[in-house]
């Protein structure tokens, strides 16, 4: 069964699937981010606020890593947040 939002509805959230964007030597073998957002800024503030602060020299990359991830429309209202993460 399809699910329409009405007009009066929020935008609509899509699952992002985010490349972990800190390089090797300081990522060993890299990761996935899988956020909740409105949209490529919301995703993008939500990873700023996650990241560790000792990784703010690699926050250039993570727009970069936001606009090519794979991204999924969702029909159920959720709330914006990380869902999970893991990366080394």
């Amino acid at each position: 069964m399809l699910k329409f939002k009405s007009p009066k509805q929020t935008e609509m959230k899509s699952l992002y699937i985010v490349d972990y964007w800190v390089p090797f030597p300081s990522s060993e073998y890299g990761g996935v981010v899988t956020v909740i957002a409105e949209n490529d800024n919301e995703c993008h503030d939500l990873l700023l606020s996650w990241r560790n602060e000792c990784e703010s020299v690699h926050d250039a990359k993570i727009m970069e890593k936001v606009v090519n991830c794979d991204r999924f429309h969702l029909l159920d209202e959720e709330q914006s947040r990380i869902v999970d993460s893991f990366t080394t």
